[in-house]
């Protein structure tokens, strides 16, 4: 009887070990899978830095650069300060509450994956989808910030500072744009995310996406504060 009753402790703790062992594999892979999608971010994300150094290079230097006046033959500053419209700055309220969601969004989807890991052994988490809400959140936000440059980009026209009008709204269009256009990319990757979940895709997928989705988008929210600055700032 004492044998019989030690052998089944030595199996019952034999059979805890695998589990856990397995758990742990399981959560080894899912932080080999991503470390290397951040990594792949990271490689990305330093393109878009030289691109936006290269550019605050120019609009620094260009606001210290004469041209020369056709109809005189002499050297003019023609930098103007370009005034920027009050909406710019409740536009940027809005980006950094999408950064919020975006957050809440990828913390959600790690307990997601981690939960599927306890409970169905298997690293999927099919029936929750818990993070679908913030995700959906952070894309309504980010198409209202993109609606919102428009009409920053409308209210400047009306004042008649166009693309071409002086130096300083050709970089601001520049800038502006660029960033809008990134962002795009970060909301299509929001749509991706979102396609995963409605989908049942494995939770360890969902929340790779999601996590690499959440740091560009922080890296487009940062990103813009530091072109509000500039404008503001550097003019």
């Amino acid at each position: 009887m004492a044998s019989t009753t030690t052998n089944a402790s030595v199996g019952t703790a034999e059979g805890l070990r695998i589990g856990n062992g397995s758990t742990d594999q399981r959560a080894l892979d899912f932080s080999a899978r991503l470390r290397r999608a951040r990594l792949g971010l990271i490689v990305a994300l330093v393109a878009v830095v030289m691109i936006f150094v290269s550019y605050s290079s120019a609009y620094v230097v260009r606001q210290g650069l004469p041209t020369l006046d056709p109809r005189t033959g002499t050297l003019v500053h023609d930098w103007l300060p370009l005034p920027l419209p009050s909406f710019l700055f409740l536009n940027t309220l809005v980006l950094l509450l999408s950064s919020l969601s975006m957050e809440l969004a990828r913390r959600q989807s790690s307990r997601e994956a981690a939960a599927g890991w306890m409970t169905s052994g298997s690293g999927t988490s099919e029936e929750r989808t818990d993070g679908m809400p913030w995700l959906g959140l952070t894309s309504i936000l980010g198409l209202s910030f993109l609606a919102g440059q428009w009409l920053v980009w409308r209210e400047l026209a009306a004042r008649g500072f166009y693309v071409a009008t002086v130096p300083s709204s050709s970089f601001f269009y520049l800038l502006t744009g660029v960033h809008g256009v990134h962002l795009l990319g970060g909301i299509l990757a929001l749509l991706a995310a979102s396609a995963a979940a409605l989908l049942r895709r494995p939770a360890a997928s969902r929340a790779v996406l999601v996590d690499v989705t959440a740091w560009y988008w922080h890296f487009m929210t940062f990103l813009w504060v530091y072109i509000l600055c500039l404008l503001e700032f550097a003019r």
